[in-house]
């Protein structure tokens, strides 16, 4: 695709080492390849506890309201901690996995979350609950950004899209699984117990992504040097597209955070008043997030990222709409549509990032990821807020405006790419 179809700029364009080796003589993994079904699968597993034990708390924060008598707002601050944590510790963890390699520092950190994960149901207090969620965030910092790099080093380019909309599609399971399994258990037995469910899940996730995923065979250890760490992303924070998709991934995340933060307590008040099992039942919405974002690579073929992008964004918005009504079938479908557009915008975002770095992808992937849970956090807490004060049009207004603002940066960067197109031919000239 050229830079207008696409969005990239031309100096991005020009870099052909990650685009032009997809042959016959590439030693990296594709589709049907000896590996590729092994790594797919050990990194969806990765991606299952990784977003399972992230948002563990998210569905069964009215319960937690209840249990230590605090409103939404600051019930919120379990899941906003948790992904804050992430968002903070990324970027260090994206340089020890420079020096030391995505698999040895994706391990750890799921040993460690995973061990956390195990302490969370013990909280004695609403404080060191957040503590703790903050922990298990910080310590989960390692896995997105060093999939992402792990993935760009191992899988040929024409298949990147794909390969990280299958993480992403785990992420989405993850998600999904752990609300729905926390729901109904939290029901009969509390949140204590559903989240300790949760981290006996991790566990087995943990220990079959170790066995399953390849050694990489085309990592080079990079410097943990201060200097070069800074000089990485000062270079990628300069480069306008990178610096485009990390505000798009930021703002489709404050978009979900919000609503999924809040759900639950539309869900279990008037006019629907639900229990909590079936409030849990509703994040089955998270298999449309699974689909779309797994088919992310087709749809980016077909329309362009710009284009993948502006239908994102759309189906989004039309979700947050949807969901207005007092109408349970409307406010589902408004899910639906609101999941759909997420992880496909995510899996465009995220892959286009991997695909622009030509050096420093962790560090590239780092920046994304501290954006997109920035974005989380943010939305997690500023949705509550807007909850507690205008209900639940409150929530759409905060998500409508994010949307608003990802099809504006889109479209500056369609812009800056026929701009760019524009000036190609007297540069060569």
């Amino acid at each position: 695709m050229s830079p207008a179809s696409t969005g990239a700029s031309t100096s991005v364009d020009a870099v052909s080492p990650v685009r032009s080796s997809d042959s016959a003589s590439d030693s990296r993994m594709a589709p049907g390849g000896p590996g590729y079904h092994r790594m797919s699968f050990a990194l969806f597993l990765a991606g299952v506890a990784t977003f399972a034990l992230l948002y563990s708390t998210q569905a069964l924060l009215p319960l937690i309201s209840g249990e230590f008598g605090v409103a939404a707002s600051e019930a919120s601050w379990t899941v906003a901690a948790a992904t804050g944590g992430l968002a903070l510790f990324v970027l260090p963890m994206s340089a020890l996995s420079e020096r030391f390699g995505r698999r040895t520092v994706m391990t750890a950190s799921l040993a460690v979350a995973v061990s956390v994960g195990l302490l969370v149901p013990f909280a004695p207090s609403i404080g060191a609950l957040v503590v703790l969620r903050a922990v298990q965030g910080a310590a989960l910092a390692g896995l997105p950004a060093s999939a992402t790099a792990y993935l760009a080093e191992e899988v040929r380019p024409k298949a990147l899209v794909t390969a990280i909309g299958l993480f992403v599609a785990g992420n989405s399971v993850g998600g999904m699984s752990g609300r729905v399994i926390t729901g109904w258990v939290a029901q009969e037995w509390g949140w204590r117990v559903a989240v300790g469910v949760i981290g006996a899940i991790a566990v087995a996730c943990a220990v079959a992504f170790r066995l399953l995923l390849p050694a990489p065979k085309h990592f080079r250890p990079g410097s943990l040097r201060p200097r070069v760490l800074l000089g990485t992303v000062r270079d990628h924070l300069s480069d306008p597209l990178l610096r485009r998709l990390y505000a798009i991934g930021a703002l489709f995340m404050t978009v979900f955070g919000g609503v999924y933060t809040v759900i639950g307590y539309r869900l279990t008040e008037a006019p629907f008043s639900l229990p909590q099992g079936i409030v849990g039942s509703i994040f089955l919405v998270y298999l449309v997030g699974t689909v779309s974002a797994s088919t992310a690579g087709r749809l980016v073929g077909r329309l362009g990222r710009r284009g993948a992008l502006y239908l994102a964004g759309g189906t989004t918005a039309a979700g947050l709409l949807l969901s207005l009504a007092d109408s349970l079938p409307l406010v589902l479908l408004g899910l639906v549509l609101i999941t759909a557009g997420f992880f496909a915008g995510h899996a465009v975002a995220s892959s286009a990032v991997s695909r622009t770095a030509t050096r420093g992808r962790a560090q590239a992937s780092a920046l994304y990821q501290s954006a997109y849970y920035v974005g989380s956090s943010a939305g997690s807490t500023v949705g509550a807020m807007a909850f507690h004060s205008g209900g639940w049009a409150g929530t759409v207004t905060v998500g409508v405006l994010a949307i608003l603002g990802v099809v504006t940066i889109t479209a500056l960067g369609s812009r800056a790419a026929r701009v760019a197109a524009r000036r190609q031919p007297v540069a060569a000239h």
